[in-house]
């Protein structure tokens, strides 16, 4: 039987204490929450009954508990045996048992020495229910109240949950709704905790009004509000209604949105949210007052550190005399002083920008105040959330040790580094007090994300036919930051099977190692009876030379079996392309890395330089060089602009010439619209591509905004890629001492433009390539469209 929680249950007098069963006496839970008044405090409306005279306590009788163990009951008093049992004393003992919130009926009286504590025990909860509940689920209400089965019965809690429910109706955009607590009792004192929803009616907006605005239009204005009108066809908008704490940020919004164009004394007179008569919806309106353009004045900085030059912190401030004012900036610049002071040896400084109109001239002269700060150092790092990484993994990408001086921008770019590992979906690096005044606390909060990929791809051309490609990497081995990969591609025409393996800090010291083994295979005998099979392994070394630049370390040895055709003598009509060969090169990597976030660059630029060595031994002598460079910027969060260079050559010496496998080919993920090995020099007998000793590739990459929420996870971009590539042996274009002129070598102009599609699915990140090629030579291998997916585990 269901009961309301105004059913008496109890006429059980009380002496000392309040039962919880006559709170449900007291018929205040029944009725709707919204009407609903304060709780009165039981301990505070029936004192305890004391004694007549104050006796010692010879012996402590607990009576009426069923789960609670006597001792335990015992040990919460205030007063035990030997102790007078002054009015006071069990007075304090009724309030402290109440407060435990283990009973609902408390009396203590004395039976001469003894002391008797007779209790009823709170009813424990057994499950709670959600009726009348539709637009909001079930899972979501269990997320906002804080009652849960097993747990312990009091009116309090429910008041408590009440209007936790109520406010989530209410940011909800139903603020009619109500919330009537009923409970069902069961056998052994346990109850089901039953809360009635009246959700009410929904309010929506009828209409955003702006009143004073004249430099910007209301639709410009409800572009910068989050609150948005109702519109019948927007079916997953939220933010649709009438919510207070929404209107107070869009106050926020508005502000910003003027005073980041140059309105320095803008201010909203007053935000009004009026009821419809028929209490549907809501028409907010907003008084503004714009006030007048202003421009930055004087631009200051005052320092009381002589060894912190004022004219080079001036620098670095992000605007200047004459720039339209915008707020933003001010605060960036605190940002910069503070990041130019670290930079300098500086990082305890106190800065504090003052702001002043001079509504004559409409101007805002800025001063920022540089003060140095207190000296702290810092006394303990803890990293939390890493519940499968290690501790050391992250603590050896951290710039600073326990007992180093503080400094912000060295924790910022610590958070960079851990970051850039992959291994977190989020990284936190915040300050907790320490136990010593100039002492503080580093806490890092990692947030784990999967770090083991199963990837593969699949792709179709006129000129390969299918292409598959499967591999498996985890980049965080059994936590200890190592990474091990293995990938297998094949198609029609080729095969490709590498494995490798990296340690991150090789015996413990700031240095990468790593081991590579790879195979790979070509048959091209469907066109040419041309084959290349090739086998070997690399070792690896990396450091870092300072915080910016890394440098690389390789070693290869590599056997190379090519073959034409089925003899001899075919295969010397290609002596400087086939045959058997042993390959052992050395090779470097010089990276210089100005981004400023590793993961996803907005500003910032990126270098790397490559070249290896052929000779140390083996049947072939070439040097390789490569150079790439990279420049972000972003104009906005969803609309940054990337260009890239990429530029390569290959020059043989000892009177080799370059074989076939050690050339450049070019397309596929490398130039997008032509397919893999689409461009450069090709044998037109054979259709198959010769690759080239000389390669230039520029792409302009721009990210446009797809109207699509951001947690959709579709990222959309316009891509032009151009460049050339060339430059095979003359000794390969001659047939004995007759030019060959099914050799075409033509170090012409290609360029491709399209779309890139980038998603992040619920299987894995998936990419789309569209393209159309705007410059080809008539042999090229072109495409319009190539996708690959991987998924994560």
């Amino acid at each position: 039987m269901t009961k309301g929680l105004n059913v008496h249950t109890s006429s059980r007098k009380l002496q000392s204490g309040v039962s919880v069963l006559a709170f449900l006496s007291l018929g205040l839970l029944t009725a709707p929450a919204m009407a609903q008044t304060a709780p009165v405090d039981p301990v505070q409306t029936q004192p305890a009954v004391a004694p007549q005279a104050a006796i010692n306590i010879g012996r402590i009788r607990v009576e009426g508990n069923e789960r609670i163990d006597s001792q335990t009951i015992i040990s919460y008093l205030p007063v035990q045996v030997g102790q007078p049992a002054t009015p006071l004393a069990i007075d304090q003992s009724v309030k402290t048992l109440f407060r435990t919130e283990l009973f609902s009926d408390v009396q203590i009286v004395m039976n001469g020495a003894e002391m008797v504590v007779s209790v009823v025990e709170s009813p424990i909860i057994n499950q709670v229910v959600f009726e009348g509940n539709s637009a909001l689920s079930k899972d979501k209400l269990r997320e906002e109240v804080t009652i849960r089965p097993r747990g312990v019965f009091t009116r309090a809690k429910v008041q408590a949950d009440v209007q936790r429910i109520i406010e989530l109706y209410r940011r909800s955009g139903r603020i009619s709704a109500t919330v009537t607590p009923k409970i069902v009792e069961l056998p052994q004192k346990r109850v089901d905790l039953i809360f009635e929803i009246d959700e009410g009616v929904k309010t929506g907006v009828s209409s955003m009004n702006f009143i004073g605005n004249k430099a910007f239009s209301d639709s410009d204005l409800s572009s910068v509000v989050v609150t948005k009108k109702s519109i019948w066809w927007k079916f997953f908008s939220s933010n649709d209604n009438y919510d207070p704490d929404r209107m107070d940020y869009d106050r926020e919004q508005l502000r910003k949105h003027y005073t980041n164009r140059g309105y320095y004394d803008f201010r909203v007179v007053s935000s009004v949210a009026e009821l419809s008569p028929d209490r549907k919806d809501f028409a907010i309106t907003y008084t503004l007052d714009e006030g007048e353009k202003y421009n930055f004045g004087r631009v200051t900085v005052k320092t009381e550190n002589d060894k912190l030059n004022a004219q080079n912190l001036e620098r670095v401030i992000p605007f200047k005399n004459g720039d339209l004012y915008e707020s933003d900036l001010i605060e960036k610049g605190v940002d910069n002083l503070t990041f130019a002071a670290g930079s300098a040896g500086f990082a305890f400084v106190d800065i504090r920008p003052r702001d002043e109109g001079n509504p004559q001239d409409r101007t805002v002269d800025v001063t920022y105040n540089v003060r140095e700060g207190a000296r702290v150092y810092i006394d303990k790092i803890d990293v939390v959330g890493n519940g499968r990484t290690l501790d050391r993994v992250v603590r050896r990408e951290m710039l600073l040790s326990e007992g180093d001086a503080y400094n912000k921008a060295l924790l910022e770019r610590s958070k960079m580094y851990v970051n850039a590992l992959g291994f977190f979906k989020d990284v936190e690096i915040k300050e907790v007090p320490s136990a010593t005044a100039d002492k503080t606390n580093i806490e890092v909060a990692v947030t784990e994300q999967p770090t083991g990929e199963l990837s593969f791809g699949a792709g179709f051309s006129s000129y390969e036919k299918f292409i598959f490609d499967v591999g498996i990497t985890e980049r965080n081995f059994r936590g200890r930051g190592q990474n091990v990969r293995a990938r297998i591609s094949t198609g029609s025409i080729q095969r490709n099977i590498d494995i490798s393996f990296t340690e991150p800090h090789f015996m413990n010291r700031d240095v990468q190692a790593g081991i590579d083994l790879f195979s790979s295979a070509l048959d091209y005998s469907e066109y040419t009876s041309y084959k290349s099979e090739s086998n070997g392994f690399g070792l690896r070394l990396g450091y870092s030379l300072n915080g910016y630049s890394l440098l690389r370390l390789r070693y290869n040895l590599r056997s190379d079996d090519l073959s034409y055709g089925t003899t001899s003598t075919q295969c010397d009509d290609l002596i400087y392309s086939c045959g058997t060969g042993v390959t052992s090169s050395v090779g470097y990597t010089l990276s210089f890395d100005r981004r400023n976030d590793f993961v996803q660059a907005t500003r910032g630029w990126q270098a790397i330089a490559r070249q290896d060595f052929a000779g140390l031994g083996g049947d072939v002598k070439y040097v390789r060089s490569e150079l790439e460079a990279h420049w972000y910027y972003g104009f906005r969060k969803d609309m940054i602009l990337h260009l890239q260079g990429l530029a390569g050559n290959i020059t043989p010496f000892g009177g080799d010439a370059v074989r076939i496998n050690d050339r450049f080919f070019k397309g596929g993920t490398t130039f997008r619209g032509f397919e893999n090995a689409g461009i450069g020099p090709r044998d037109q007998s054979s259709t198959y591509a010769l690759g080239g000793q000389t390669y230039a590739i520029g792409t302009v990459e721009l990210g446009i905004p797809n109207g699509l929420p951001e947690q959709y996870g579709l990222k959309t971009a316009l891509f032009v890629d151009f460049g050339t590539l060339g430059g095979v042996d003359d000794r390969l274009k001659m047939s004995g001492s007759t030019v060959n002129t099914n050799i075409v070598d033509d170090m012409s102009l290609r360029a491709a433009a399209g779309v890139t599609i980038r998603w992040k699915s619920p299987m894995g990140p998936i990419q789309f390539d569209i393209s159309q090629v705007l410059s080809r030579e008539d042999y090229d291998k072109t495409e319009t469209f190539r996708f690959s997916q991987s998924t994560q585990f």
